[in-house]
């Protein structure tokens, strides 16, 4: 086990990084609108554009993973992460906000989708979400850390410079992926590498698309991280400053405390599996619960400030299913798919990463940014997460290796 810690290590700083780009828009959206005159049409498709470069480059990081593996690919692509934050930092207006998130987008395209691929092969099959959900779990310090202290940064030094320290870490940290982590266990050397033709390219891909029970997790996997991630990463701290007038700190706050619970339920979701032998029950468990706390928020008139954030901290506790749905995509296909099956599977989520945050700006611009028009965002959430779950009814549970 002890040879396995400098890898989650390493798993959990990429990633990490991944989180904070991911979600800073959120608690600084009010500054971000303010120097750079975005209307919430534009603040949501900054948001999803992260998620449009994620979803774009999937196919190219998967087959990249299969020929050179994560460890170079990561690397690699977290240089334009780096590239794509000091573009940022100079950001003059919404192209220059939009066009940086792509290319930070591209840059953490490979991050998420190697904790599954190597974990797959460090780890057991039984102890695999469990593994996940460890690495997903601690990965979500970036989560916090773009709530109060970067909240904090930017009403000190200025969020230009808060991004151009974030393009330092990350140069810091594709080095030590680089450096010291490997595709492989030492038990299990890697098969010699070999050059695809583009037929052969293009028969892995129609039997990664060809594999039963692909769709139904696919049609979860399209909503389930990507409505949570909507309301904490994009549209919670803008509902906060609209609707409740908190400000930078105060928002930042709220937003590490759903940070904190989406923590502990990736946490405890993560041996769900185990504990219920059904992979199947613990998604639509949660989908149900994040559900029902929506529909709270949404038919719940200009609610306190503490019931607005109960609601919020327990639909991000809930909502953190998605780390058992990665778990079970993973189990659909063979090693050497491996890289190709995990990241179309991760389209799904990025592509419902790249609809939802712009769909709902379109709803607030829609009504003006009042309560109703975050009411009426909320209840299109919910609707969309009960559209995942009537597709992903008909999945069939794949684990091996339960606990008699």
């Amino acid at each position: 086990m002890a040879s396995r810690w400098p890898l989650l290590s390493l798993l959990i700083a990429v990633t990490c990084l991944s989180q904070f780009y991911r979600v800073s828009n959120g608690v600084i959206a009010p500054e971000l609108t303010r120097d750079l005159d975005l209307s919430p049409r534009q603040l949501g498709w900054a948001g999803s554009a992260f998620f449009f470069a994620l979803f774009a480059v999937q196919i190219p990081v998967g087959m990249w993973f299969d020929r050179f593996g994560a460890r170079l690919t990561v690397a690699a692509f977290s240089l334009l992460a780096m590239a794509g934050s000091l573009w940022i930092a100079t950001a003059a207006d919404a192209a220059d906000l939009i066009g940086g998130r792509i290319v930070v987008g591209i840059g953490c395209a490979a991050s998420f989708m190697s904790v599954v691929f190597l974990c797959s092969r460090w780890f057991p099959p039984a102890k695999l979400a469990t593994a996940l959900s460890w690495v997903f779990a601690a990965s979500n310090i970036g989560t916090l850390a773009a709530a109060t202290p970067l909240a904090w940064i930017a009403g000190t030094v200025g969020w230009r410079s808060g991004f151009v320290g974030l393009a330092v870490v990350t140069v810091a940290v594709a080095a030590g992926f680089y450096i010291f982590v490997q595709d492989r266990p030492p038990d299990q050397p890697a098969p010699v590498a070999k050059n695809e033709n583009l037929g052969e390219i293009a028969r892995g891909l129609r039997e990664v698309w060809a594999m039963p029970g692909l769709l139904p997790v696919l049609a979860m996997h399209f909503f389930a991280y990507a409505t949570m991630l909507t309301v904490l990463g994009v549209w919670g701290g803008p509902y906060l400053y609209d609707v409740h007038k908190l400000d930078g700190v105060a928002r930042g706050n709220v937003l590490l405390a759903m940070g904190a619970a989406q923590i502990l339920g990736i946490l405890a979701y993560g041996p769900m599996d185990r504990l219920l032998r059904s992979r199947k029950k613990a998604v639509l468990g949660g989908a149900a619960i994040s559900t029902a706390l929506l529909a709270a928020l949404a038919f719940t008139p200009q609610p306190p400030l503490w019931l607005a954030t109960a609601l919020l901290v327990g639909f991000c506790f809930f909502c953190a299913f998605g780390t058992v749905i990665v778990a079970q995509g993973r189990a659909l296909f063979p090693d050497r798919l491996a890289g190709r099956g995990v990241t179309t599977v991760n389209m799904a989520q990025c592509l419902g990463l790249t609809v939802l945050p712009a769909g709902v700006g379109y709803i607030i611009e829609g009504f003006g940014g009042s309560d109703a028009a975050y009411r009426i965002a909320f209840a299109a959430l919910g609707i969309g997460l009960v559209a995942g779950a009537c597709v992903y009814v008909r999945s069939r549970d794949n684990a091996t290796g339960w606990p008699a």
